[in-house]
C-alpha cells in the first residue's frame, strides 16, 4: 500500500510538472506559429525574388516586434486598474487587446513618417542596400532588447528601443554625421522629464483629493463637489489627449483645436456626472472606501483609451521601419513619406493584441502590483496623470515616453504616500503615537523594482544601438542585401 502510495505522488508530481510545462511552451508555440503565418502570408503576396525576400523577413521580424510591444509597453495601461482590482488581469488583457488592435487599425494606417527619417539622414546613406540592412538591424535590435526586459520584468520605452537601434545601425552604415544629435538629446531629456511630470502630476492629484475629500470630516458631502470636477478634468484631458496622440493621423488638429474640445468635452460630462455622484453616494457609510468605489468606471474608460491612443500611436514602431524597407524595395529611394499595405499594418495590430494576450499578464502584475499599492483613487491619478502629462509635453513642445510617464506617476504617487505615512499623516499625531523622530520609517515603493526599471531606462537607446550595429555590420560584410 505504501509503495502504490509513493508510485501515486510521483504520478501526481509528473503531471503537475507536465502541465507547468505546458504552461510555459503554450505562448512560445502561438507565437512562433504567428511569425509562420506571416512568412508564408508575406511570400504569398510578394514572392521571394530578389529583395522581396528581405522584405519577408523584415515582415516576420515586424511581427515579433509587435509580439515584444505588447508584451512590454501595454502594461503601462492597464496596470493600474488591475492594481487596485478594478479589473481583472484577463479582463484587462482582453479589454486591452481589443482598444490597441482598433487604435492600430483606425487610427495608425498613415504610417508616412518612418522613424528612421527623423534620426539619421537617409540621403547620407551609401545606397538603398545599406538602408534596408541598417533598417532590418535596427527592427530585430530593438526586439531582441524589449525581449529582454520584458524577461527581467522591466517596463521599457519601445520607442526609445527602435530610435536606439536606428541610431547604432545608422552611425555604422552611414557614419556619426548621419545622425541627428538635436532629435537625440531631446530624446535623452525625455529620460528626466517624462518620470519626473508624471510623477509630480500624479501626486499632486492625490495630495488634492486627500486634501479636499479623503481627510475630510464629511467625506461624502466632499466628495459630491470634487469628484464630478475630477472625472470632468479627466474627460476633458482625454479627449484632447486622444484628438493630439491617437486621432492625429485621421484628423491632425492644432494643438489649441484639441484643447478647446476638451474643455468643451470637460464641462459637459462635469454637468453629466454631478447628478449619478449624488445618487451613487445615497446610503453610503462616511468612508473613503465608499469615495473610492466612485472612481472605478473612470479608471476602466482611461485604461482603454490610453490603450487604443497607445495602439495608435506605437504600431509605428513595429512597422515603421517595415516603410522605410519597403519604399526602398519599391522606389529605390530612402526618405520621404513611405505608407504601407493594409495587410502590413495588420501584422502590427494583430501582433501587438497577440503579445499582449500571451505574455503581457507578467509585466501587469508587476507594473500594477509590484512597485507600490495602488487603490482606485491613486489609479486614477496614475491614469490621469499618463494623459495630462503627454498634453503638457506636447505644448511645451517636450519629447515624453508613455512608459515613463505611467511609470513615473507610479512612483509619484508611491512616494507621496511614504512622505504622509512618515510625516505623521500630514502632522495629525494619533494617541499614544510615537513622535515622527521615532517612528521607524516606512518604505511603500520597492526599491529594488526601481532600481532595476531606472536601469534598463537608462540603457535601452545604447543597448539597442549596440545590438543594430552589430548586426547592420555583420549584414553589411555578409552581402545578402546588394546595393542599388
Amino acid at each position: 500500500m505504501a509503495k502504490l502510495d509513493k508510485d501515486l505522488k510521483k504520478l501526481q508530481r509528473l503531471e503537475a510538472g507536465t502541465q507547468s510545462l505546458a504552461r510555459r511552451t503554450l505562448p512560445l508555440g502561438l507565437g512562433a506559429l504567428f511569425l509562420a503565418v506571416i512568412a508564408i502570408a508575406a511570400a504569398q503576396i510578394t514572392g521571394l525574388d530578389g529583395r522581396w525576400a528581405v522584405f519577408v523577413a523584415a515582415c516576420v521580424i515586424g511581427g515579433y516586434m509587435a509580439l515584444n510591444i505588447g508584451a512590454n509597453d501595454v502594461a503601462n495601461n492597464m496596470s493600474p486598474a488591475v492594481g487596485s482590482r478594478v479589473l481583472t488581469i484577463t479582463t484587462a488583457v482582453a479589454a486591452a487587446a481589443i482598444f490597441e488592435a482598433a487604435g492600430a487599425i483606425i487610427a495608425g494606417g498613415q504610417v508616412v513618417g518612418t522613424v528612421a527619417s527623423g534620426i539619421i539622414n537617409p540621403a547620407m546613406m551609401p545606397d538603398s542596400g545599406a538602408f534596408i540592412a541598417a533598417m532590418l538591424a535596427a527592427l530585430l535590435a530593438a526586439a531582441v532588447w524589449i525581449n529582454l526586459a520584458t524577461w527581467i520584468g522591466a517596463p521599457v520605452s519601445t520607442t526609445h528601443s527602435i530610435v536606439g537601434g536606428v541610431l547604432g545601425a545608422g552611425i555604422v552604415v552611414a557614419g556619426f554625421g548621419a545622425a541627428d544629435w538635436a532629435v537625440v538629446s531631446r530624446i535623452a531629456a525625455s529620460w528626466i522629464i517624462s518620470p519626473a511630470m508624471g510623477g509630480l502630476i500624479a501626486a499632486g492629484f492625490l495630495a488634492y483629493i486627500n486634501a479636499t475629500v479623503l481627510e475630510r470630516k464629511n467625506k461624502l458631502d466632499a466628495a459630491k463637489r470634487q469628484v464630478p470636477v475630477l472625472v470632468g478634468v479627466m474627460a476633458g484631458a482625454f479627449s484632447a489627449y486622444l484628438i493630439m496622440k491617437g486621432l492625429s493621423r485621421i484628423w491632425p488638429a492644432p494643438l489649441e483645436v484639441s484643447l478647446a474640445i476638451g474643455v468643451v468635452t470637460g464641462v459637459i460630462v462635469w454637468a453629466a456626472v454631478r447628478p449619478v455622484v449624488a445618487k451613487g453616494l445615497k446610503g453610503k457609510e462616511n468612508r473613503k472606501a465608499s469615495v473610492g468605489e466612485l472612481f472605478t468606471i473612470p479608471v476602466i474608460c482611461g485604461a482603454c483609451l490610453l490603450s487604443f491612443a497607445h495602439g495608435s500611436n506605437d504600431v509605428a514602431n513595429a512597422i515603421g521601419p517595415l516603410a522605410a524597407i519597403y519604399k526602398a524595395i519599391t522606389e529605390g529611394v530612402t526618405g520621404g513619406p513611405a505608407p504601407l499595405p493594409t495587410w502590413i499594418l495588420l501584422i502590427g495590430a494583430l501582433g501587438i493584441s497577440l503579445g499582449l494576450l500571451l505574455y503581457g499578464p507578467k509585466l501587469i502584475r508587476t507594473v500594477g502590483s509590484k512597485i507600490t499599492k495602488l487603490n482606485r483613487v491613486r489609479a486614477f491619478c496614475v491614469t490621469l496623470s499618463a494623459g495630462i502629462t503627454v498634453i503638457i509635453a506636447s505644448a511645451l513642445g517636450l519629447p515624453v515616453s508613455s512608459t515613463h510617464v505611467a511609470i513615473g506617476a507610479l512612483f509619484g504617487v508611491g512616494f507621496f504616500r511614504e512622505l504622509v505615512a512618515n510625516n505623521g499623516d500630514n502632522g495629525k499625531k494619533k494617541k499614544n503615537s510615537p513622535s515622527p523622530a521615532k517612528q521607524r520609517k516606512r518604505y511603500l515603493v520597492r526599491r529594488d523594482h526601481v532600481i532595476t526599471i531606472v536601469s534598463a531606462w537608462l540603457i535601452t537607446v545604447p543597448a539597442a544601438g549596440a545590438l543594430a550595429g552589430g548586426l547592420a555590420f555583420a549584414l553589411n560584410a555578409s552581402g545578402l542585401i546588394a546595393g542599388g
